[in-house]
């Protein structure tokens, strides 16, 4: 039962495209339009997501090591990688749309962001599955759109939505046996806040502005979670 909100969140994106596959050909000139305000929309987020944290230092801090580190595992190369190989076995390499920029940019969508973490997270430590079951409308509505305008490669993306949230649910079911409540709404503050802006470097990407590589500045993620507890350490 704990992993029911991570299944039915894959699901809807799978479902939406598969509906997104079959609809009629949208044309260029909506589909631009169409993007640009996804592209928008995005950014709004991540703002309003990078805005919660209490320690801005310590948001940069995580971003520029996390960068670093991200650089060194090459992430988006291998993430790339992975598209191209689910393009060669689906034998769409002669394409228009790729399966690969389909599965990368929906991945890093679906699987940065506040309601992924706090939706997997509730899932494990109280079995409620509310915010996963809300993600899964909007990703499922979405999941329609970035279909028709980037291929089926969206559809891939359920499997590392599913890994990545079904992980921090059954994680999350013994969190609290190292960490007390303050301390777990302090981490989700700076992890939500550097999640806001790899999400509003997705927004540009999807704008087209400016090539950005987020997939490499995720363990900025996991630099956030661990380094408020080290911060809190060092000042008491």
């Amino acid at each position: 039962m704990i992993l029911i909100g991570t299944f039915v969140n894959a699901a809807a994106i799978i479902a939406g495209a598969l509906l997104g596959k079959f609809l009629p050909r949208i044309p260029d000139g909506i589909r631009k339009t169409v993007m640009q305000g996804l592209g928008l929309a995005v950014v709004f987020l991540g703002l309003q997501m990078s805005f919660k944290t209490e320690n801005f230092l310590l948001l940069i801090i995580s971003l520029v090591i996390g960068s670093i580190l991200g650089e060194m595992m090459r992430i988006e190369h291998y993430l790339n990688l992975a598209g191209l190989w689910l393009e060669r076995k689906a034998g769409n390499l002669n394409r228009e749309r790729s399966i690969a920029t389909g599965f990368v940019n929906a991945t890093l969508v679906y699987c940065i962001g506040a309601m992924s973490v706090l939706g997997a997270m509730d899932s494990g430590l109280r079995g409620n599955h509310d915010i996963l079951y809300t993600k899964a409308m909007l990703d499922g509505f979405s999941s329609v759109i970035f279909t028709s305008t980037m291929g089926i490669g969206v559809a891939f993306a359920a499997i590392p939505v599913l890994l990545y949230q079904g992980a921090i649910a059954l994680l999350s079911t013994q969190i609290y046996n190292f960490i007390g409540s303050d301390m777990l709404n302090s981490i989700l503050a700076e992890v939500t806040a550097v999640g806001g802006l790899l999400i509003v470097g997705i927004g540009i990407n999807i704008l087209e502005m400016k090539k950005i590589n987020v997939a490499n500045m995720l363990p900025s993620l996991i630099i956030a979670a661990v380094s408020v507890p080290i911060a809190d350490w060092l000042t008491h």
